[in-house]
């Protein structure tokens, strides 16, 4: 490297650095594809899982659309109403009351199950100026006085789970979906906050007026007490009712993150402002009192509305809140739709249908259900798991490149490699199905691909037809038996399904019993039953549902044009006249002896086995046997089915291994195990052993294992050392055995605190220098 210059100087050259590849950021078909051997075949299964879960993914936001419209339209007209009667105020004496008192309206909807603090109250919508009535059933006085009267802050109470009081983590997509309703028909002034974002009232008033006006406060203001005066805080309502005067009057006021303007929305002159408290039952009861007390001041300036939303009960209001300030506050109850039936209807849109080819097996449903009903109650959480089933088989199982529509799977038989087809014969569904053919159309199935791929499209067309007769059937079977005493095959269709999944309904002990029990049906119990079978059966487009739906009308117009010799009334009277002839033929005298009594009540049972059954009897068999008929024609297992494994989701181990999780099997296992975690070669031992080389926590783990309920200190100290200097290849020197080397000592102290910290240990004063055992057995 040259260079000329006129005079003497000093040049640089940097070294050529080489250009470094981009790192290439992984995608999810990355991660799909990553350890499979064939990488085409994979990507077009992560193609096809892909489509399949964007129409369930819409399938389910509908479902979730449906289920809020109704709550969601209430809260609309609730809202709308409080504006309109904040706008509508005379110079009266009505309104000068409400000038110095805050609007009231009351309403409690009568909800299953829900226990509302308001019981005794005379609860309807109420119009300006009357009065609510408390009646007090207490032992001791039986009074009937005024609560309140209203002309007070209206406030909406939004239970959005279901009885058990359970926080469902769903909440977030239901108060987004109430948020943008407000915003886009009632009012921009919307802000939601959460009880920890706001510890103080000082900061509920913070974050109150930064979200609506747009403006951060000042960092250092926001560092200051959280103690408010009372001054302080007059003053952000001040500024929001300055603010809330120019935004009302010029467009340009609201909030930049707005997407239209004041002016393009069809909005009232002084739209409400909406408050909504996510998580009513997290705020400090200190803070909502300071805050509905500040901001009743200021109804006459600012149209307020809140919306809080409840996990448990109405009571927590009146729990949380003095009388003082409850009667402030005007409480409408809207009760949300329950998780349960969330759960159900999304179960039937998702899994009791043959609009999606993907099913998950018995196991799998019980696994999902389970976690939803002991964990979390949570739809959400329910859906995710649905699509972590869905990637699952579609990743692990080579094959499911067949499970989409009836087309598509038909095209994609032919295009199937030799590999693919060995795939196949492997099945044990298809195996089964083999072994049932002639020798000669087995060679055929097992040697040749092009025959093999015949008979796979009319095996897959089959399955689809499967499922097309399968799940009418099993609402039928539902609509019989889920109104029975006991609920012998359950009382919600998934606990049916899933029965049906395991093995043959028709075999078990629980079917039985329901047959038993509709044998005794009555006639409109019967008649209404099989109405509902009609309407479910109407829309099937199979030969076999167009069949079944034929003959249940058939047997319903028969039971309709019976004559009332059938009607169970007639049919009692018809068989106590034969019991008196037959107490008249044997002559049974008012007084008998014990011996003539068992003999004429002998002979009645004998009789009334032979007796001629009536008409309504006879058509109510034929209709029992034809529906059993019905049940095992097309209820069977899934598992009978060639070629199931194409659609249906059997890794249920899988599954409660990644959903279900047990975090104190996996912190013992990390503890008596920790090769399984670090991977370490020097840390493999035998089971029971204490490995010199393992972490410090570990070997104080499995020495605390040996001990009682009381651990003394010092010897679990002295052994911890002795482990640790077996380690580091010392020979412990008796001079120094009560002197323990500080860092040792030090290691020592700090494993101990994680093991109280992880809930193994824990302080006592029963003895000195002594800690607890919490836990017992092992990984």
């Amino acid at each position: 490297m040259t260079t000329s210059s006129i005079s003497k100087g000093c040049f640089v050259f940097k070294p050529s650095v080489p250009t470094r590849k981009k790192k290439k950021t992984l995608d999810a078909e990355d991660y799909f594809v990553n350890g499979s051997d064939d990488c085409k075949d994979s990507k077009l299964r992560f193609r096809i899982c892909l489509d399949l879960w964007e129409d369930m993914k819409s399938e389910t936001e509908s479902v979730q659309d449906d289920l809020n419209k109704k709550i969601l339209d209430s809260l609309l007209e609730f809202a709308k109403k409080s504006a309109s009667s904040f706008m509508s105020r005379e110079e009266d004496w009505a309104s000068r009351m409400r000038a110095s008192e805050i609007p009231v309206a009351a309403l409690v909807l009568d909800t299953k199950g829900f226990s509302s603090p308001f019981k005794g109250f005379f609860c309807h919508p109420l119009p300006w100026g009357s009065m609510v009535y408390q009646t007090t059933t207490d032992s001791n006085t039986k009074l009937t006085t005024p609560v309140q009267e209203t002309f007070q802050q209206p406030i909406v109470l939004l239970p959005l789970e279901d009885d058990n009081g359970v926080n469902l983590t769903d909440h977030n997509m239901t108060f987004q979906s109430l948020s943008d309703r407000l915003q886009h028909s009632v009012t921009p002034f919307v802000v939601s906050v959460q009880a920890k974002e706001c510890a103080a009232v000082k900061y509920l008033l913070q974050k109150v007026l930064q979200r609506l006006t747009g403006v951060s406060m000042d960092k250092d203001e926001e560092e200051t007490s959280t103690d408010l005066p009372q001054k302080s805080a007059h003053c952000f309502l001040r500024s929001l009712c300055d603010w809330y005067k120019t935004a009302c009057k010029n467009s340009s006021g609201i909030s930049p993150g707005k997407k239209r303007s004041f002016s393009q929305m069809d909005f009232s002159a002084n739209p409400p402002i909406i408050v909504i408290l996510k998580d009513l039952e997290a705020f400090s009861a200190h803070v909502l009192h300071a805050f509905i007390l500040i901001c009743s001041q200021y109804t006459q300036q600012l149209p307020l509305l809140f919306i809080f939303g409840i996990a448990t009960s109405l009571s927590t209001v009146q729990r949380m809140l003095p009388h003082s300030v409850t009667s402030m506050l005007s409480i409408k109850l809207f009760q949300a739709s329950s998780c349960t039936k969330h759960l159900a209807t999304v179960i039937d849109k998702l899994v009791l249908t043959p609009k999606f080819p993907f099913k998950p097996s018995g196991k799998v449903l019980q696994v999902l259900v389970g976690l939803f009903l002991y964990h979390d109650f949570s739809v959400h959480n329910f859906i995710k798991g649905l699509q972590f089933c869905l990637l699952e088989h579609f990743h692990s199982q080579p094959l499911s490149v067949l499970c989409c529509k009836k087309q598509e799977a038909v095209v994609r038989t032919q295009q199937l490699s030799h590999q693919e087809m060995e795939k196949i014969r492997q099945l044990p569904s298809f195996m089964r199905f083999v072994e049932e053919q002639e020798p000669q159309e087995q060679v055929e199935l097992l040697t040749s691909d092009e025959h093999l791929k015949e008979l796979c499209q009319k095996l897959l067309k089959g399955l689809h037809r499967y499922h097309k007769n399968f799940f009418p059937i099993l609402r039928c079977l539902h609509v019989l038996t889920s109104t029975l005493p006991k609920y012998p095959l359950g009382k919600q269709i998934r606990e049916l399904h899933v029965t049906c999944l395991e093995r043959n309904v028709w075999e078990t002990e629980e079917y039985e019993s329901a047959v038993q029990l509709l044998r005794i049906l009555a006639r409109d119990e019967l008649l209404t039953a099989l109405q509902k079978c009609v309407e479910i059966l109407l829309p099937g487009k199979t030969k076999e549902l167009r069949d079944a739906l034929k003959q249940l009308q058939d047997l319903k117009d028969r039971l309709e044009q019976l004559d009332a010799y059938a009607h169970p009334l007639a049919l009692d009277r018809h068989v106590e006249g034969r019991a008196d002839d037959c107490f008249s033929e044997n002559g049974l005298q008012k007084k008998t002896d014990l011996f003539q009594l068992q003999k004429t009540l002998l002979q009645m049972k004998d009789s009334r086995r032979t007796k001629e059954r009536s008409p309504f009897e006879l058509l109510r068999n034929e209709t029992i046997e034809y529906i059993h008929s019905l049940v095992k024609m097309h209820l069977t297992r899934p598992e009978s089915q060639p070629l199931y494994e194409v659609c249906y989701c059997t890794s249920s181990g899988t599954l409660r291994h990644h959903l279900n999780a047990t975090p104190r099997t996996s912190l013992q296992m990390a503890l008596t195990h920790p090769y399984c975690y670090l991977q370490n070669e020097a840390l493999r031992n035998e089971t029971g052993a204490i490995s010199s080389a393992a972490p410090d926590i570990c070997i104080v783990y499995k020495l605390h294992l040996e001990c009682g309920r009381l651990i003394n200190l010092y010897d679990w100290l002295e052994a911890y050392s002795t482990v640790v200097i077996a380690a580091e290849g010392e020979d412990p020197d008796p001079s120094e055995k009560e002197n323990v080397d500080e860092i040792r000592h030090a290691c020592f102290i700090r494993a101990v605190s994680e093991l109280e910290f992880l809930g193994f240990v824990k302080s006592t004063k029963q003895k000195t220098d002594h800690v607890a055992r919490l836990t017992w057995g092992g990984c």
